[in-house]
């Protein structure tokens, strides 16, 4: 593997984000409810001079910090999507020159729209191979330490929690959270069905290994 090639990795997981956040402003400009984490930014936000950007962001930063207390692999596409998913999303938001959605049929359209955008914006980035973002991995390191429980319980436990203090906070609540749910897994995985393509599959380079091969590589 080149330096050029793993550049190039760092420029496929921007576009991947770059992606995946338009598909996430999309739910958000759907104007129906949002998905759990979307839903806790949103009331961070709402309670803080943050706007929904930085929120994420720091938050993910925060999730980081706990990926690594739990000694999860961590990659520079990890490292990538905390800092920057948040604020494109924001971008998004702050460029969309539509007015509020206010119409639900309308707004489930736009919301599966964007999960379809999701879908292809992860494909992208986990094609380059460098690990996944911080939620995903905080996912899999709370998976290891309840192995009497399935993965998908686990999520699910995890959601209820991050969607509970949402809503304490005031983050948006609706029939989209419910799509959200449920919505998002079924669309990723009919997108992953018409690409070919399987995550479990890809073989991931933690920070340790694609370091070492620059360093090695600029011997």
């Amino acid at each position: 593997m080149s330096k050029r090639k793993i550049a190039l990795g760092w420029l496929q997981i921007i576009a991947g984000l770059l992606v995946f956040s338009f598909g996430v402003h999309l739910t958000i400009f759907a104007n129906i409810g949002l998905a759990p984490w979307d839903c806790l930014g949103m009331g961070i936000a709402r309670h803080t001079p943050l706007n929904y950007g930085i929120a994420m962001t720091l938050m993910s930063v925060a999730i980081l910090g706990i990926d690594l207390l739990m000694k999860e692999r961590i990659g520079y596409g990890t490292i990538i999507d905390a800092l920057l998913t948040g604020n494109f999303v924001q971008m998004f938001n702050d460029l969309n020159p539509f007015p509020e959605n206010s119409n639900e049929g309308a707004g489930i359209l736009i919301m599966v729209t964007g999960f379809v955008f999701m879908a292809i914006g992860m494909w992208i980035y986990m094609s380059a191979g460098q690990c996944c973002g911080p939620r995903d991995s905080l996912l899999v390191g709370l998976g290891k330490r309840l192995r009497r429980l399935p993965i998908g319980v686990v999520e699910i436990l995890l959601w209820a929690a991050v969607l509970t203090v949402g809503v304490i906070l005031g983050g948006p609540v609706g029939i989209g959270t419910l799509i959200s749910t449920f919505g998002a897994g079924i669309v990723m995985q009919l997108v992953y069905s018409l690409v070919k393509f399987e995550p479990r599959n890809v073989v991931h380079k933690d920070i340790f290994a694609a370091t070492g091969e620059l360093m090695g590589m600029s011997k």
